[in-house]
């Protein structure tokens, strides 16, 4: 059996510190490095903050430029070791050694020679006292700014804050460690500073552990997957993010260096993951998005730190339209009881979920015949080709998941006692599967076409097979289905399954949803074609996906389905891909299929 310490090993410089941030579960500190200067960015959108700083994609760090120096205040060249614990910077005088103290806080470990930092700091002022200096930020643009402070326990050699005149605050601390010195950085939204240093020996020793305590955790899978399994699950504790006003629980952000914030699908894989190591985080991924559910059932697209998203402007228009996501709280729930067999938790998500349902086909269905339609093209699918003509568009995906929602509805109200609720649940599914088969079911194509103005996108796409999934269609249909799945030519290419058929002319291999491959629309498809009756094929799909996740040292949002390389706009660190990677490297371990 693995130790801790060789799950640290095995990761060892796989945080790069240039597109891979060090960080810690909760927090909102990334620290990078580039040209031996530290840089810190702040896991933070705040739209108040873009007039001033920018978009948070593109905002400057916080704390930039950071050196190490020696006694004569020259900065120090180095060599980095990176760890999930710690970041090791070797050097002439010896070694300095960040970790995280807490979720708001860095501490630096000193070593036992005359040395010293500089950096500067986006503040309006700040001021030194006799352990380092305070920077408040402007209580009138409390939004705008962070609370930072810097303290240390060894002798203060020198201490200056020296303001630029353009909101800018350069810091030179030189300092006389002794055994056991350090330096923190506290960067916080409150007023109250953590100014406590404790010994360096003792906080790093912290931090060892809890990454030990996390890696010890997790359940052990085949050695095939071991090294990415546990990338995999580094991302998904270092992705994590503390509750902070609108976000109401622990959760993690698709990608802290490029989407902050908690989206509704996103929340409902990393569930996925969670479920296997953690009931209340497995839990609280399904909680935080019915915490923000509108009195009208409709449940929002997104959840940042300062509100929740409901409506976004259309591409079209720039009218405004209400926003969300496809219903699969039910299907992710149930996924999450089958770990974690807590009726009590079904019995809390019912009746919300049970108006979700009913907000689609209430709001969603502007001529009343039963289809329920897309409104706006982030959806589903952002940049799909199916929402090029304008919306609304009545799509085979989201009727799928309806029927989907509805079967994991008629399981939940069986295991919560309400039996003619299970009835009635499967009776809708039956019907709305039957309607889907008389809407849009094209017998000579052999496809499921979606329809803008009652008139068929012919656009060949992954969303055309999406019924495949309900395990309801009658076999003679399924069998046409698996003719465009299993084809090279369209779906089942090297790294399958793109989300455009490799055949249509609107494909395109690296752009976002328009071709490249998915792990989480994968996870749907094994799932269906497992549940349809097709092990072999689901196996096949199964350890494909494994198999492109596994070839990257980082895991990325899509992938390329030809060659398996990650598209350029793609984003590291992601997520769902981890969570996807790690439910179906622990199941391929177990020989269970999902």
């Amino acid at each position: 059996m693995e130790t801790s310490v060789a799950y640290l090993q095995r990761l060892r410089h796989r945080i790069d510190l240039k597109t891979v941030p060090f960080s810690e579960r909760s927090s909102r500190i990334m620290l990078f490095c580039a040209d031996a200067e530290f840089s810190i960015k702040l896991a933070e959108r705040w739209t108040a903050w873009e007039q001033e700083f920018g978009h948070y994609r593109r905002r400057p760090p916080l704390v930039r430029e950071l050196q190490l120096l020696d006694g004569k205040g020259q900065p120090l060249a180095f060599e980095l070791d990176t760890y999930p614990h710690t970041i090791e910077m070797h050097t002439a005088i010896g070694d300095f050694r960040w970790t995280f103290l807490d979720e708001e806080t860095m501490y630096l470990q000193l070593p036992l020679a005359a040395c010293g930092i500089r950096f500067e700091l986006s503040a309006a002022e700040g001021r030194t006292d006799r352990r380092g200096g305070e920077f408040k930020g402007d209580p009138a643009h409390r939004n705008t700014h962070r609370n930072v402070a810097y303290t240390t326990n060894a002798r203060i050699v020198e201490n200056q804050i020296v303001g630029t005149g353009s909101g800018t605050q350069t810091v030179l601390l030189r300092v006389e460690p002794k055994t056991e010195s350090g330096i923190t950085l506290n960067i916080t939204p409150r007023l109250g500073f953590n100014r406590a240093v404790p010994l360096a020996s003792e906080t790093l020793a912290r931090a060892e552990e809890r990454w030990r305590a996390w890696f010890d955790a997790v359940p052990k899978v085949s050695a095939q997957y071991e090294t990415q399994y546990y990338w995999a699950w580094w991302c998904l504790r270092a992705g994590l993010i503390g509750p902070r006003f609108y976000t109401t629980r622990e959760s993690m952000a698709p990608s802290k260096t490029y989407y902050v914030g908690v989206w509704q699908w996103d929340s409902f894989f990393h569930a996925l993951a969670y479920r296997n190591l953690d009931k209340k985080l497995a839990q609280d991924h399904i909680r935080i998005v019915l915490d923000h559910q509108r009195a009208d059932g409709m449940i929002p697209d997104a959840i940042h730190d300062e509100g929740a998203v409901f409506e976004f402007a259309l591409p079209q228009t720039g009218a405004l339209q209400e926003v969300t996501k496809p219903p699969l709280i039910a299907w992710a729930a149930l996924k999450v009881f089958d770990e974690f067999p807590d009726v009590d938790f079904l019995q809390e998500i019912y009746e919300p979920i049970t108006r979700w349902n009913e907000w689609w086909f209430e709001k969603n269905d502007d001529d009343h015949d039963g289809i329920v339609q897309y409104n706006h093209p982030y959806m589903s699918s952002d940049d799909h080709p199916l929402w090029d003509e304008g919306m609304p568009v009545e799509s085979p995906d989201i009727n799928t998941y309806l029927v989907m929602q509805m079967d994991a509805l008629a399981r939940i109200a069986e295991i919560i006692g309400e039996t003619n609720d299970a009835r009635r649940w499967r009776e809708r599914a039956a019907e709305l599967t039957q309607k889907m088969i008389e809407h849009f079911w094209d017998e000579d194509a052999g496809l499921f076409w979606a329809l803008k103005s009652h008139k068929r996108i012919r656009t060949v796409t992954l969303l055309n097979l999406f019924p495949l999934l309900t395990g309801r269609l009658p076999k003679a249909m399924e069998a046409r289905l698996l003719e465009h799945l299993t084809s090279p030519q369209e779906f089942w290419t090297r790294y399958p399954l793109p989300v455009v058929s490799a055949s249509d002319p609107k494909f395109d291999a690296d752009q976002m949803w328009r071709g490249p491959t998915w792990v989480n629309i994968n996870y749907l498809f094994i799932e269906g074609l497992s549940k349809c009756g097709y092990p072999q094929l689901a196996r096949e799909l199964l350890e494909r996906t494994l198999e492109v996740v596994q070839q990257h040292a980082d895991i990325y949002e899509y992938y390329n389905p030809l060659t398996g390389m990650p598209p350029p706009k793609a984003a590291g660190i992601f997520g769902w891909t981890s969570a996807v990677f790690v439910d179906l490297a622990i199941r391929a371990s177990r020989g269970e299929m999902i």
